[in-house]
């Protein structure tokens, strides 16, 4: 700001930062001639650093700290002259000194007012209006998002929670934001998302709160970045759950998105919470996401359209856009049921009776094939909580068990490119599973089953000699805490393994929390342990030229 005319009745003798009315906050910083023989000065007041400059367009005042990593700007080049230009040495930020902007784009840095009284240099420090801090964060962080600026990002959610309001407005607009952007419908930055939110209402550190939000904004700024818009069909239908059913039986996103919308209008989530749950369960589908997304979805709308967030209730629900995220991920998720891998699955689905009364032990889901396990599963049917323990107790064993060969080895065909994700899915699933099934019972056959395709396919891939001892973990509960409280600082670059990471943990600490004294925790607690600690290769260049090769040579 350029030097003004200060009257003295102008001038408060406070260091106050806030004003009622917005009203200034007007604080001396030091004599006009101190300023003019240095040409700059950095002053402390209300709590902040400020940097000054004598400039040919007046007296200018700014953050002393660089908003992208936060060097002194005192130290900065001045290029003066009608742009007014401050360079910031350590990494070439420029900003106009007017305005604060940074030159070619970026987070600008804040500018105070300035005036002059008894040649006395005064900067005006009072916060701009709640609203309006509010407002220039959200237009910094769309801005950060469309380059995927992760430090930016955390800046303005960071600023949003400074000017009194919960991060999670942030969350809401990344959502709309992007919504459209995605042309295969939800992505694990959506699936991650309410698991992130849990965390981020358990810490007590509000840096570690940050960070929960800013992997949510960021993944999807990620999985979104520079893709086209893939727009969704407008217009609404009354809601009919067998309509709904059949038309992502039918691949017919468009009459899909018309009902599901209809019925979120009519009432709300729970009005359509049964038959998303059935059009995910239709098939053993996409490898078990459908079930998975249904579930995160729904908490992630409980989570995000909170009753008592005055800013969930001006800034509007997230669901429709979610909804639309899903129905479209619904309907074009694969059938893997009608492989021939998995073609015993509809017949014992079919054959279902709900009677049979033969127990099934966890040891004899471990290293059977696809149609041994639902013959199993289906002869254990009456008794659905013994059948689902079993199965979850087989997974953990499984994972625990996981041939690693089959992990890195470049010179294998296609199908037998199986990972920990493999055999991690099989407790994500089931974890969403048993929480549908507690709502709907009468889809707890379709869950089951499906978690048996899962332990026929994975059993060619266990090595029941390989050593699981080293995971075990004296107290589950108390290991899968700290788990959860680790995973915050998880120090993966790909957002892919850390959302797996994050999922995985408050899967599994839900179901021990849900079941503390069942057969499996142990176990599972020592899945997790492995999944989470054992080294893993992310790039197989060797295995993608070799199976390319082959691929070729068949042409």
């Amino acid at each position: 700001m350029s030097i003004t005319a200060l009257n003295p009745t102008d001038a408060p003798q406070s260091d106050a930062v806030s004003a009622a009315n917005g009203e200034p906050v007007w604080v001396e910083a030091l004599p006009l001639a101190g300023l003019r023989s240095k040409g700059r000065a950095l002053v402390k007041r209300g709590g902040r650093q400020i940097a000054l400059f004598m400039t040919s367009g007046g007296v200018r005042a700014i953050a002393n700290r660089c908003p992208h990593q936060g060097y002194p700007l005192s130290q900065g080049s001045l290029s003066d002259g009608e742009a007014c230009t401050l360079t910031c040495n350590w990494h070439n930020w420029k900003f106009d000194l007017a305005t604060g902007a940074v030159i070619g784009g970026g987070d600008a840095v804040r500018v105070f007012p300035v005036a002059l009284r008894d040649d006395m240099v005064w900067v005006d420090i009072a916060e701009a209006p709640a609203a309006d801090r509010v407002a220039r964060a959200l237009t910094g962080l769309h801005d950060g998002f469309r380059e995927r600026q992760d430090d930016r990002i955390a800046r303005d959610l960071a600023r949003i929670e400074a000017a009194g309001t919960d991060p999670r407005l942030g969350v809401r607009a990344a959502i709309r934001w992007t919504h459209d952007r995605f042309r295969w419908g939800m992505s694990h930055a959506h699936a991650a998302l309410p698991d992130w939110l849990a965390l981020a209402d358990e810490q007590e550190d509000p840096v570690d709160r940050l960070v929960c939000f800013t992997e949510i904004v960021a993944h999807l700024a990620d999985d979104s970045l520079r893709e086209d818009a893939y727009p969704f069909a407008d217009g609404v239908e009354d809601w009919d759950e067998d309509a709904f059913v059949a038309a992502v039986e039918a691949e017919d996103e468009d009459r899909a998105i018309r009902i599901a919308r209809g019925g979120l209008a009519a009432g709300g989530w729970e009005r359509i919470d049964r038959g998303l749950c059935r059009a995910a369960l239709a098939h053993y589908q996409d490898f078990g996401h459908s079930v998975i997304y249904v579930e995160k979805t729904a908490e992630a709308v409980r989570r995000l359209d909170v009753a008592n967030d005055p800013d969930a209730a001006a800034d509007g629900s997230v669901a429709e856009p979610l909804l639309l995220l899903l129905v479209r991920a619904l309907v074009v998720g694969q059938r893997e049921d009608l492989i021939p891998e998995f073609k015993a699955y509809r017949p014992a689905r079919d054959a279902w009776t709900g009677r049979g009364r033969t127990p099934v032990k966890p040891a004899d889901l471990c290293r059977v094939s696809v149609a041994k396990a639902l013959e199993r599963v289906s002869a254990s049917s009456a008794d659905p909580g013994r059948c689902y323990d079993a199965l979850l107790a087989a997974a953990a064993w499984q994972l625990l068990h996981a041939d690693p060969v089959y992990a890195t080895r470049a010179e294998q065909p296609v199908s037998q490119n199986v990972g920990r994700l493999d055999f991690s899915h099989a407790i994500t699933f089931a974890n969403a599973g048993r929480r549908m099934t507690h709502r709907y019972p009468e889809l707890a056959a379709d869950m089951l089953l499906q978690l048996a395709c899962f332990l026929g396919r994975n059993s060619g891939y266990v090595d029941p000699a390989h050593p699981a001892e080293n995971w075990r973990v004296g107290d589950p509960a108390a290991f899968v805490a700290r788990c959860a409280a680790a995973v915050i600082d998880h120090g993966n670059p790909e957002f892919i393994v850390s959302a797996h990471l994050v999922k995985m943990t408050c899967a599994v600490r839900e179901e021990i929390a849900a079941a503390p004294h069942a057969c499996w925790v142990p176990d599972v607690a020592a899945a997790l342990n492995r999944f989470l600690n054992e080294p893993f290769k992310r790039k197989l260049t060797r295995r993608v030229a070799h199976q390319a090769r082959e691929t070729v040579k068949g042409e």
